[in-house]
């Protein structure tokens, strides 16, 4: 599988992961992951930060021991400029704003994230790009790294991200549900989603090593960015 990667040097790779793979294994080991891919290309890698599977976006991972204790410090440390692009459902009433919420593991539910006062302290900064009515067009940046973060806060706020499974309605997005007068082609029995995972991308990660500033951008994947102009174009009208 050819990877999209962005900076590839002796210390670290980037790569700007595709929605549906895994970061790293699961405990079952039930599909490859990036990292898997990763070991078979360099031999050692070693895991500094992780991506959601439906999420999108620029992640790192270090080729030696050395180089992981000097990255993970820095994401650790909160020393790193995480951004975030999502689509959220609705209106935000705020067009920008903090959530400062703590987080923990859902003591009921395997695999999912609560908003709970004995939780870990998680920040995250939100600003509307652009408010589509239905949907919005949001930049996050999160100031701490805990698992579904952004999820879990934009859940708790009343605008979950769009087609989440786990903190929102999980629904795919249809053009029919855009357009009024939309008709299927004949060739189709149904419609096709325009949009039927996560919409959230890792899009942005500023982060220095070895003395040298490291800025990185990945624009959105084509179905984001189809779904953006597909709202654009009926916002018009």
């Amino acid at each position: 599988m050819k990877l999209d990667i962005l900076i590839d040097n002796n210390h670290f790779v980037t790569i700007n992961k595709p929605s549906g793979m895994l970061s790293i294994p699961d405990r079952m080991q039930s599909e490859i992951s990036l990292k898997d891919i990763l070991i078979e290309q360099y031999g050692s890698i070693y895991t500094v930060h992780r991506l959601d599977k439906d999420t999108s976006g620029i992640i790192v991972f270090a080729k030696d021991a050395d180089s992981h204790k000097q990255l993970s410090q820095q994401f650790e440390g909160r020393e790193v400029e995480k951004f975030y692009l999502g689509l959220v459902n609705g209106t935000l009433s705020s067009k920008e704003g903090n959530i400062d919420e703590p987080i923990m593991e859902h003591p009921g539910k395997n695999g999912s994230m609560i908003i709970h006062a004995k939780g870990k302290s998680s920040q995250t900064d939100y600003k509307v790009l652009e408010d589509f009515g239905i949907f919005s067009w949001v930049e996050f940046q999160i100031h701490t790294g805990r698992t579904h973060q952004i999820r879990v806060h934009s859940k708790h706020i009343g605008h979950s991200i769009v087609c989440d499974p786990i903190y929102g309605d999980g629904k795919p997005v249809l053009i029919s549900s855009l357009k009024k007068k939309y008709n299927l082609a004949k060739s189709e029995e149904e419609e096709k989603p325009i949009l039927s995972r996560l919409a959230l991308h890792s899009y942005k990660l500023k982060f220095s090593f070895n003395d040298e500033v490291f800025s990185l951008e990945a624009e959105p994947p084509k179905d984001l960015r189809a779904l953006l102009q597909q709202l654009r174009k009926w916002k018009k009208h």
